[in-house]
């Protein structure tokens, strides 16, 4: 555990620089009502339970709820007292989502592929314009014989 997780109060700029996000975006999530910070004059005070949310909130965002799913899913109180049809409704919300993860990890394989499939068929190609050796060999042989009989009619110097 980090010295800041173990602190019970953080600032707005603690969690900005911890969570890499920036001070408007835990404004936001404040006025969203993700997070309660106390007031201290001006100044926002976080609790430890405020910095978990956080760390919740933007594990939701980074699997693709939006901030009314993942209010409800932070709102654990409302869960257990929402009884069995509560709890059933959020299994299948969590569900849904790691299903359509998995369609877009198969889209995204399916995107690699196809996007390796065309640097391979392009690097065949490039690789058929390149001349063999022995093809290069006699390129440079008649070359250099050109340029001596080409010397032999002109009289100049060969490059």
């Amino acid at each position: 555990m980090t010295k800041l997780a173990a602190r019970a109060e953080h600032s707005i700029r603690d969690l900005s620089r911890e969570f890499g996000v920036t001070a408007r975006a835990l404004r936001f999530y404040e006025q969203k009502g993700l997070l309660t910070p106390l007031r201290r004059g001006a100044a926002r005070i976080y609790a430890a339970a405020d910095r978990a949310r956080l760390a919740l909130i933007l594990r939701g965002k980074r699997v693709g709820f939006s901030l009314d799913e993942i209010r409800e899913m932070l709102d654990l109180e409302a869960i257990d007292q929402g009884g069995r049809a509560h709890l059933t409704a959020a299994i299948d919300r969590f569900r849904g989502r790691i299903s359509a993860l998995e369609r877009q990890r198969e889209d995204i394989d399916a995107a690699i592929a196809e996007l390796e499939a065309g640097c391979t068929w392009m690097e065949e190609r490039l690789n058929d314009r390149e001349p063999p050796e022995h093809i290069k060999r006699r390129a440079k042989a008649f070359e250099a014989l050109a340029a001596a009989r080409l010397h032999e009619w002109t009289g100049a110097a060969p490059e």
